[in-house]
Formats: structure tokens, C-alpha cells, sequence
């Protein structure tokens, strides 16, 4: 069965080593799909052990014991997904305590719980990874950028390409592994929910990707043929051909299953 999700993460060409890292999984075996891309912060030191710590306590968290179901329309997912990230930072602060080189490591992250069989994902985001959703090849950007720039941008007060080139881009307001507690003020963690149907494509990236392509070009992308692994690879080589001077991570989950209206529309067809 082919898969309809794909991750993909890449050095680039001026850096020496990865500080992203991804999550693109099935879980409990009940059509649930976890996508994640986390991004060592950049200027701190160990920025890859803050995002190996926090993508190791995400899967913890969501593969031991039956923490989530199939049943999600009934859960308050921003409270399971915020508790998520919560010990995650937890995690990361412990390795903190633990070694002293690694005191000022952090790392940022968007994280959705996608759930097919409902058309709904929920998200949780910290930081300048982005998420977005491509519909009737229209891409709309989800989660906010929690920087100055950032808002700039979100709000209309800088264009896309001024703020790609505004040297302070990648300066951020939060992060995991800034301050021992994130669940005050209530805020800190950007959550949300979302429907997703047939047809609908999610996009996780790295600022690595969204720093040097412009938007117009991940969309043309993201809607041409091809499968998701040509797609997350198409998407890593723009990114090196203009330079690739940050590492580059793309993750992509497809809702490629039929609605519930044309299923049984199908099926009184067929008993009819």
C-alpha cells in the first residue's frame, strides 16, 4: 500500500551538520498519522540534541498505551497536544540539568495529528517551522511565524520577499528548551484544528525551505503531478538551488481517500 505521507530532511550545502529532524508515522494502527518537523535553533549551541530529545518524547508520548483513539471528534486535542509539547521541554531541560554544555540548547517544532477518517487535523506550534494546507491548488499558511519579522510578514506590513530578505528573519519569540514552564501564559503553545478533505495536502517545512523558495513556487509544486517523494525531493532541490545555506525539512500528508458523502452515494448506487 502506498503511503500518504513522506518526510524529507537535508543538510543544504553550507552547514556541516542537520539540526532538523521529522516524524511521519502511522500510529496505534488506527489511521491516525503523526507529522512533525523540528528545527534545532540556530545560534545556540546542541540545537540537534534539543530537537532529538523532543522528537523522542513525541513519539513516546503518542505510541505508549492507548493515550489517543480513533475517536478524536470526541477529545480536547489542543490540551493532548500542548501536554505533548510540555514534556517535551520537560525532557529537554532535564538533559540540561544533566550536562552543562548544553544549557542553552532549545529547538522549535509544528506538530499535527492527522486524522483522515474524520477530514479534521489538529495541530501545535512553536517557532518559525510553518504549516500549511494546499486546497484547489490555493496554498494557505496555518500556523503563525512567533518572530517580529513573523508578524510583520502575517500581518501584511512586510511582503513575502522583504521579509525572506529582512536580516533579523530568523530571531524567534519562543521556543522549546527558553524557559522551564510553557503551560503559563496560556498562549505560548499555538494550537488548532482544522477540516481536511479529500484531496487536501499538509506541508511542514523548516525555515530552511521557506526562507529561500517563495511561495508561488512551493505551490506550483505542491500542485504538479508526481508522487510525495518526488514532491518532497522537487521541494529540498529548490531550496539548494538557491544556495541551501540552512538545512532543509519537508514533511507532506495527503488526504487521498474518497468523502463519506461519495461512499455512500457508491454504495446505494450498488445496492440499488
Amino acid at each position: 500500500m502506498t503511503e500518504n505521507f513522506m518526510g524529507l530532511t537535508d543538510t543544504g550545502r553550507v552547514r556541516e551538520n542537520n539540526e532538523d529532524t521529522f516524524i511521519a508515522e502511522r500510529i496505534q494502527n488506527n489511521g491516525l498519522v503523526l507529522a512533525c518537523v523540528i528545527d534545532g535553533v540556530g545560534g545556540y549551541a546542541y540545537g540537534e540534541v534539543a530537537a532529538a530529545v523532543a522528537r523522542e518524547a513525541i513519539l513516546s508520548y503518542f505510541t505508549s498505551g492507548d493515550r489517543v483513539t480513533l475517536d478524536m471528534v470526541s477529545l480536547n486535542m489542543a490540551s493532548v497536544l500542548k501536554e505533548t509539547l510540555i514534556m517535551a521541554n520537560n525532557n529537554i531541560f532535564a538533559v540540561k540539568q544533566q550536562n552543562s554544555g548544553y544549557s542553552r540548547m532549545a529547538c522549535v517544532l509544528t506538530l499535527a495529528l492527522v486524522d483522515i477518517s474524520n477530514n479534521l487535523f489538529f495541530y501545535a506550534h512553536i517557532g518559525d517551522t510553518r504549516l500549511y494546507l494546499l486546497r484547489d491548488e490555493s496554498l494557505i499558511k496555518i500556523a503563525k511565524d512567533h518572530s517580529f519579522v513573523g508578524f510583520l510578514e502575517d500581518t501584511g506590513r512586510l511582503s513575502e520577499a522583504e521579509a525572506m530578505r529582512h536580516p533579523k528573519r530568523n530571531e524567534i519569540d519562543k521556543a522549546l528548551g527558553f524557559y522551564p514552564q510553557i503551560d503559563t501564559p496560556d498562549d505560548y503553545i499555538e494550537t488548532g484544528q482544522s477540516p481536511f478533505l479529500p484531496g487536501d495536502l499538509l506541508l511542514l517545512c523548516s525555515d530552511g525551505l521557506t526562507d529561500f523558495v517563495p511561495k508561488g513556487e512551493i505551490t506550483a509544486i505542491l500542485a504538479g503531478d508526481g508522487s510525495l517523494a518526488e514532491k518532497v525531493a522537487q521541494l529540498v532541490a529548490a531550496a539548494n538551488e538557491r544556495g541551501g545555506r540552512d538545512n532543509i525539512t519537508v514533511v507532506l500528508v495527503h488526504h487521498d481517500q474518497p468523502s463519506r458523502t461519495l461512499q455512500a452515494i457508491r454504495s446505494g448506487q450498488q445496492n440499488g
